[in-house]
């Protein structure tokens, strides 16, 4: 089994639109805090922020503090004596609210409309200090607040909101914490939900006592209670949020703690924004951890930061991505400016009506997927090195049937002093033999082309504008579907650092696109998933529709990796 944990999404809805079209997963934990603010428009989001505290300093002026400011409110509106001036701030307070849980019940439908569309997965949520309180909303069905899951013979359980007050959102509405009592009253109702269900997975959004819980200025946040419970039962994974900067992997009396820090963009202390996008990519097998690799959305890329690996009973921390590590910890952002990486307006087409396809993905498109990672798993750490591949077609729009066959391209490192027939590299070699060994039993497939990366790498800090493979490469990443990036994400990333040398390249191959985008072949892939959507009951939205036509009707080229007709010549 493999979960998917995101944390602190903060209204990051089209991220998580894209976090589950580019990656596969059995289950989904989508965290709180869900949204950022209760209203579209930040200036009202700030009156009534306003509001909230002078009612606030108010209630504690007045020894009410054990009421919501909601109830407060309505309660001095019913006084003999109030003064015009409360009645009309207390007037405007209530109908702000009224508002705000209106504006919150839409902002949870939208999301809602967006995980309903990964039909191959279930998918949780958990609300945090920002969020009401899901029973109220459209992720009801979804929510993991006192409620649990058996799921291959574990048991997931959920515990959400936090022991702070979160100024801006109306505290009627809330998740009112009561994880933070001493466990021996008999009162907390977290520790008592917890002790009834005996949760394997364990989700809450405030972290346990002494672990991921350092707020920089104040000192440890977390719960006592929820570290006691974990550390004296079996549970496997406490997985937790809330606090965006003290974020990681730590193992505590055989509990594994994750937080993968914030999801969403959110604004720091200190007054600046943190790109976020991380989340943490778990692999459960009988029972078992066998492997969590902490991981980054970047636009439509998935980059490998760091894997966590048993090694003799002991789990080991390996960085993939050193410098996206780095960042993280020294809290600045590494990937915010990045410039778009497709500037082919066609390509932008595809890739928007790929977008919508995908979130069709059928099971057959994940059980192809599922066997190229076996492959590339098969060839980690082996000495000829390491490959991966960039798929094309059905499996790339997500759109497979169980009669469809796999089209996709190899990258690998071939020796230096190979020369130019990359066909007789013997890291490819190895690569075609395991692929044969999985995929010929049970699936059509073909091997488009073959990019050596130590060529396209050279290519590019030489800035050799007449590399075929360089531009091929360029190509192929704007389009189509990579598994294993992180084998590709570091020569992806050089290329990037040169984006005059991308653009250049780009407008290179537009050149060859010319003679894919018209074939009858390619027109009739189109065909051919608009009819597979139809047979599920999605009828093509009319913009969607006018995209594929703009894509169709632009005088331009069309991007090799579409469809191809035929086998590169490598």
């Amino acid at each position: 089994m493999r979960i998917i944990y995101a944390a602190d999404i903060h209204g990051a809805f089209d991220r998580i639109k894209l976090l589950l079209s580019e990656t596969m997963a059995d289950v989904y934990i989508i965290a709180g805090d869900l949204i950022d603010i209760p209203f579209y428009n930040m200036n009202t989001a700030i009156n009534y922020h306003e509001m909230q505290s002078f009612f606030h300093g108010l209630r504690v002026r007045m020894g009410k503090e054990s009421m919501t400011i909601e109830d407060f409110v309505d309660e001095l509106l019913d006084s003999p004596d109030l003064s015009a001036e409360i009645e009309e701030q207390g007037t405007k307070y209530q109908q702000y609210t009224i508002r705000a849980r209106r504006v919150l019940q839409q902002k949870y439908k939208v999301l809602e409309n967006i995980l309903a569309t990964k039909q191959t997965a279930r998918i949780f949520a958990l609300p945090g200090n920002y969020d009401m309180d899901l029973k109220y909303t459209s992720l009801h069905e979804r929510d993991l607040h006192l409620h649990w899951h058996h799921i291959e013979d574990l048991k997931i359980a959920g515990y959400g909101g936090a022991d702070i007050w979160t100024p801006g959102i109306p505290e009627r509405y809330v998740v009112h914490y009561q994880g933070n009592l001493p466990p021996e009253t008999g009162n907390n109702e977290m520790i008592n939900f917890f002790k009834a269900v005996k949760p394997n997975i364990i989700a809450a959004h405030q972290p346990a006592h002494g672990i991921h819980d350092r707020v920089n200025q104040f000192g440890t946040s977390g719960s006592s209670a929820l570290r006691t419970y974990c550390d004296h039962n079996p549970v496997l994974l406490c997985l937790t949020g809330h606090v965006h900067m003290d974020w990681g992997f730590q193992v505590s009396e055989n509990t594994i703690h994750l937080n993968p820090s914030n999801f969403g963009e959110v604004t720091t202390l200190s007054g600046g924004v943190s790109e976020g996008g991380f989340f943490f990519a778990i692999e459960i097998d009988e029972g078992e951890v066998k492997k969590i690799i902490f991981k980054k959305l970047v636009n439509d890329r998935v980059h490998d930061i760091a894997d966590y690996i048993p090694v003799n009973g002991q789990w080991r921390e390996i960085l993939v991505d050193a410098e996206r590590y780095a960042a993280l910890k020294e809290g600045r952002n590494y990937d915010m400016k990045e410039t778009k990486v497709s500037h082919i307006p066609e390509v932008e087409l595809y890739n928007e009506i790929k977008q919508f396809y995908r979130a069709f993905q059928t099971e057959a498109t994940d059980e192809r997927l599922q066997k190229l990672e076996e492959i590339s798993g098969l060839m980690e750490g082996r000495v000829q090195g390491d490959i991966a591949m960039d798929v094309m077609g059905s499996t790339n729009m997500g759109l497979c049937e169980t009669t469809s066959d796999i089209d996709f391209v190899i990258y690998v490192r071939c020796d230096p002093d190979l020369g130019a027939d990359i066909a007789a590299c013997s890291q490819f070699k190895e690569a075609e033999r395991i692929i044969d060994s999985v995929l010929k039993p049970g699936y059509a497939y073909q091997i488009m082309d073959i990019i050596d990366l130590n060529v396209v790498e050279k290519a590019i800090r030489d800035r050799d504008y007449e590399n075929e493979m360089a531009m091929r490469f360029v190509a192929y990443r704007a389009i189509c579907r990579p598994v294993n990036y992180r084998f590709i994400a570091p020569v992806e990333d050089l290329l990037n650092q040169d984006m005059d040398y991308r653009k250049e390249l780009e407008g290179s191959i537009r050149s060859y696109f010319r003679i894919f985008i018209n074939t009858s072949q390619h027109t009739r892939s189109f065909k051919k998933y608009e009819s597979r959507i139809r047979e599920i009951g999605i009828k093509l939205p009319e913009s969607i529709r006018m995209k594929i036509k703009a894509y169709f009707q632009q005088d331009t080229d069309s991007p090799e990796c579409l469809e191809q007709p035929k086998k590169l010549d490598p």
